[in-house]
This record gives structure tokens, C-alpha cells and sequence, in this order.
């Protein structure tokens, strides 16, 4: 019965309680409602080592990379380079064929001078040295003396031999050539002989005595016309046309003969008698007519007067014409002269100063320049090593990363990619981080697992850039360079490498550090520096007990993670554990 009593009572305590906590006066509804008193929000002063580092975000790759291309044809010759074999990815060891191309080898050779043109026998240079070096390496024992010699030549055929192939012979342009060079050398002997046998008989000056045989004789003819021609006052034609005008000159003169008799026996005819007077008279008889008569005789002494003015003009051009040809027989005589006078001279010249032998002296001249040319390129002719043959890497073994072409492609440009066998981080900065790195800081690597894996600061800026990307940018332009970005390439190598196989192509981050305390120093957070109105630093210490605050004159260090190294200007001012104003109400 108690017990129900007590828990009744109890029960109505509680009750009472109850309601009591949900009734509030207006004041204490008021007060409930005002926002609470700020309080500061304080860290406390730490004593740690400090350590700035820098963050590059990259991908774990192997290092190194480098394009390949071929120097120039592959083969020997300008045809379209079709790929046979492509590049395969895996390791690349000296004297291995890197691919194939129209059937002929690409050999992979360790060298830092490029392949820039056909090695053939007679070239000397860096890039002979350097094979003579890489073919000695092998094992095929080529002396080396920076000339592509015969030893060379014979080291070059054993390698490609070995590996299954035939050293590039020369071609059909090549052969002609050579063939070409031999005939010019067997025509210019020849030539040599035949005008050696020439001077040998005499017969160098043959051609200029029977020139001046000839002229002798136009000599000989041209006087003896020049003398008959004087001789003679008439040419037969002439002769023929003074007879026949001698004889019209005589035809007129029996004309005006027989004209005149006709006239005078006309003229001269008996008068009749006359008549007697008993006889009666006969008629009479008519005058005789003599005018026609007399007109025959006018015209009969004309004509003989024509052909006498006839003969006589003949025989003054008859005399013009004989001193007219007198005086081309007389000019023929004196070229005859000249001719003759010049066949001597130049037969005497000759005899003193032959042709022939001055050709002969030419002629053994084109021999030699023959045969020199000949020589000359003999030396270059035979076993060769087209320019696209060999890639010369700078490092081997090496890695081939990728291939850029695939069979049947055309060779134009890049044909595949290869690595060093080393790790490498490549990345960026910003280019105000990077004027605090220097080549051989510590870095930590930190991979997609957790790992944390130490690492090397190797390369910044040009120098990190990989050869791959700087070919792509030459393609693209200066305008997608980092520069223009306003960032810093940079290259990091892992200094373990135990593990990263797996991890390449994985994005890690590497943790640069560019700068350390020597040790333990007090460190506030940075956002409890503030600088005062005379420009110090100063920190507000929490005084114990209250909200109240105390100003600490500091001195700055090394930034890291947000944290700052401090020092007291005043000795004792500031000790490990007291708590600064990061936020709040001072």
C-alpha cells in the first residue's frame, strides 16, 4: 500500500516537472532567442618539421621517348617505300632489324650521329666511324678508320648475311654508268693509237703537200691561159663573128656593085634614028624609068655602109674584151700565187709545229682524265648501305613503344617511337613554382595504391619536354605551347623501380620538395599571421581562463601545407601548446 502511495506520488512529481520545463516567460523566450556570444576559434603552436613541397600530377611512363624516321630511301632506289614488316613493340637490341620495308632491312644501331646519306666505299666521316664501331660491337670486325673501305665492305656483307638478308648491290643506273665510264676510257685509247700510227708514217702532213700540189697546178693552168689568151686576139666565137661580118661587109659591096651596073647600062641604052619624012613615023617610044634603079643603088650603099660600121664596132670590142679577159686570166694567176704562196707557208708550219702531235699530247691527256674518272668512281662503286637502312638510337637496349605505320603503309614521316628501359614521371608546373626547382631535388612519387616511393627531380623546362611532343608541336605551332599556358614541363625518375612495370600508364602524383627546416621550429597555422599597422607580423595568444587575447610579435619562415615557421621576436613570447587566433572576435 505504501509502495503505491510513494510511486503515485512520483508519477505526479514527474508530471509537474514535466510541464514546468515547457513554461517560459516572455523574458526568458527573449533571451533564448538572442544569437549566442562569438567565441575565438584558436589551433594550437606546434613544434614540427617543415617541409615546401610542390605538386606534379602526371603519368608513370618509360622515359626517354624518341621518334624514328627513316633517313631516305630503303633499297636503293626512289620507288614508292611501302612497309613489309612493321615495327613490333618490345625491346630493341643493337644489329636487330627495327622493320622492313619493300623487302630490305632497317637495322637498329647505337649512335648519336644520324644516318643522313649512303654509306658506299670511298666515304669517310663520323657516320663510317660509328658503324665501323656498332659492326666491331657485334662482332663482325671492321677495323676502324672513318673510310668505308674493302674490310668494311666485307663486315657489311657478313651482318646482313647473317641476318638473312643481301647488302644492297649496285643498281642498274649504277652498272651503266660504270660501263659507260670504261667505253669512254677504250675510245680515248683508241683514238691515242690510231693517231700515234699516224705520226708514225708520216702522214700528219700529207693532206697540206697535196694542197699544195694543187695550187702549183691552178698556177701552172692559170699562166698558161693567161699567155694563150695573149697571144690570141680573137676567141674562136669571135673569130666566127669577124668572118661573118667580113662576109656581109663583102655581100654589100657585089649588092652596090651590081645596083650601080643595072643603073649605068640603063642609063647608057641606044636612042632610036629618025624617021625619014616619006617613011611614016613608028610610034614612039617611052623614056626608060631609072628611079627604081638608082633607089637599089641608095639602098645597096647603105647596107655596105651598116656592115663596115659593123665590122668596125667588132673590132673595137673585140679589143675590149680581149684586155677584159687578159685581166680576169691575170687576177686567176695572182690567187693561184697567193694560194700557193700559202700552201708553202703552212706545209713549212706544219713540218715545224705538227697538228698531230700537239693531238697526240691532247689525246694522252683524255686518257688519263678517263681513266682518273673511272678510277674515281670505282672507288664509290660496289657494296653500299642505303641512307634509310639504319636508325641510329642514341641508347641500347631500348624500348619500342609504339609503331606509327602498319604493312602496306607508305614510309613518309615517323615510323614508330621508342623508351629508355627507365621510369619517368612527366608533368607540368606553374612557371612561378618552377623558378624554385633545380635539377637533383628529392621528390616522393606516390602511385594510384597509397605507395609512396622516392623520386628525382631530372629536367625542367626545353630539356623535360619529350622529343615526341616537341615534334607534335613543330606540327601544330608555337600557339599550343605550355609557354603560352603559362606553365613548365618537367621530368621526374624514380629512384626505385622495383614494381613499376605494372604502374606504367598510371596517374601518379609526385611531391617535389624545394625547401626544409633543419629541424623542429614552432608552427602556427598561416592564417594566424596577421600584419600589423607598422607592417610586423604578429600572432594573438589566447591568455588562459578567458576570452581575452595577448599580441606576439613574430618572425616568419618556410610555408608548407598551410603551416607557417614562427619565432618570437621576445624570448619566451610564444612556446609549444599555447593556442593562436585563427578566427573569432579579438
Amino acid at each position: 500500500m505504501l509502495s503505491g502511495i510513494v510511486a503515485g506520488v512520483v508519477v505526479i512529481a514527474g508530471a509537474g516537472w514535466a510541464v514546468g520545463t515547457r513554461l517560459r516567460s516572455p523574458a526568458d523566450e527573449a533571451a533564448l532567442r538572442q544569437p549566442p556570444k562569438p567565441s575565438l576559434i584558436t589551433s594550437p603552436v606546434v613544434r614540427q618539421r617543415l617541409t615546401s613541397t610542390i605538386a606534379v600530377s602526371g603519368t608513370l611512363a618509360y622515359g626517354s621517348p624518341l621518334p624514328v624516321s627513316l633517313a631516305g630511301v630503303v633499297g636503293g632506289t626512289a620507288e614508292t617505300q611501302r612497309v613489309t614488316r612493321a615495327p613490333r613493340p618490345g625491346k630493341i637490341v643493337e644489329g636487330s632489324v627495327l622493320m622492313e620495308v619493300n623487302g630490305r632491312p632497317v637495322f637498329a644501331l647505337r649512335g648519336k650521329v644520324p644516318m643522313h646519306r649512303t654509306m658506299a666505299p670511298g666515304t669517310t666521316g663520323a657516320d663510317v666511324r660509328q658503324l665501323q664501331t656498332a659492326l666491331r660491337r657485334l662482332g663482325f670486325g671492321a677495323p676502324v678508320t672513318s673510310v668505308f673501305d674493302s674490310a668494311t665492305t666485307a663486315a657489311v656483307q657478313r651482318w646482313y648475311a647473317k641476318r638473312g638478308y643481301r647488302a644492297q648491290e649496285p643498281d642498274l643506273t649504277a652498272k651503266q654508268t660504270r660501263e659507260q665510264l670504261r667505253q669512254a676510257v677504250q675510245t680515248a685509247e683508241e683514238a691515242l693509237l690510231a693517231d700515234r700510227k699516224t705520226l708514225d708514217a708520216g702522214r700528219d702532213v700529207m693532206p697540206l703537200k697535196l694542197k699544195l700540189d694543187n695550187a702549183r697546178e691552178d698556177l701552172r693552168t692559170a699562166e698558161g691561159a693567161l699567155e694563150g689568151a695573149d697571144a690570141t686576139d680573137l676567141t674562136p666565137e669571135e673569130t666566127r663573128q669577124l668572118e661573118t661580118l667580113r662576109q656581109a661587109v663583102r655581100t654589100a659591096e657585089e649588092e652596090v656593085l651590081a645596083a650601080e651596073q643595072a643603073l649605068t647600062a640603063a642609063r647608057s641604052a641606044p636612042v632610036p634614028p629618025t624617021p625619014k619624012p616619006e617613011q611614016t613615023p613608028a610610034p614612039a617610044k617611052p623614056e626608060a624609068d631609072t628611079r627604081l634603079l638608082e633607089m637599089k643603088v641608095s639602098n645597096a650603099r647603105q647596107n655596105l655602109q651598116s656592115a663596115r660600121a659593123a665590122l668596125a664596132a667588132f673590132g673595137e670590142e673585140a679589143g675590149v674584151s680581149k684586155e677584159k679577159r687578159l685581166e680576169e686570166l691575170r687576177k686567176a694567176v695572182r690567187l693561184a700565187q697567193e694560194a700557193v704562196v700559202t700552201a708553202e707557208q703552212a706545209l713549212r708550219q706544219a713540218r715545224q709545229d705538227s697538228p698531230l702531235r700537239l693531238k697526240i699530247a691532247n689525246g694522252r691527256g683524255n686518257v688519263a682524265s678517263a681513266k682518273a674518272i673511272l678510277t674515281e668512281y670505282m672507288k664509290t662503286y660496289g657494296i653500299g648501305i642505303p641512307p634509310g637502312e639504319i636508325a641510329f638510337l642514341p641508347t641500347l637496349p631500348a624500348r619500342l613503344d609504339k609503331a606509327s605505320v602498319k604493312p602496306g603503309d607508305t614510309v613518309e614521316d615517323k615510323v614508330a617511337t621508342v623508351t629508355s628501359s627507365a621510369f619517368a614521371v612527366t608533368g607540368s608546373v606553374d612557371s612561378k613554382e618552377a623558378k624554385l626547382l633545380r635539377k637533383g631535388m628529392k621528390a616522393t612519387m606516390e602511385t594510384a595504391d597509397g605507395a609512396k616511393l622516392p623520386a628525382v627531380l631530372s629536367a625542367t623546362g626545353e630539356a623535360a619536354r619529350p622529343a615526341e611532343e616537341e615534334e607534335d608541336e613543330k606540327g601544330k605551332g608555337a600557339g599550343a605551347s605550355d609557354k603560352d599556358l603559362g606553365s613548365v614541363p618537367v621530368l621526374l625518375t624514380p629512384a626505385v623501380t622495383k614494381g613499376l612495370r605494372e604502374q606504367v600508364g598510371v596517374p601518379v602524383t609526385v611531391r617535389i620538395s624545394v625547401g626544409a627546416t633543419g629541424g623542429a621550429v614552432l608552427t602556427v597555422p598561416v592564417a594566424a599571421v596577421v600584419t600589423s599597422a607598422d607592417g610586423r607580423p604578429r600572432v594573438q595568444v589566447e591568455v588562459p581562463g578567458g576570452d581575452k587575447v595577448r599580441d606576439v610579435e613574430v618572425r616568419t619562415g618556410l610555408t608548407a601545407d598551410g603551416d607557417v615557421e614562427v619565432t618570437p621576436v621576445k624570448p619566451d613570447g610564444l612556446k609549444e601548446g599555447d593556442r593562436v587566433v585563427v578566427s573569432g572576435d579579438s
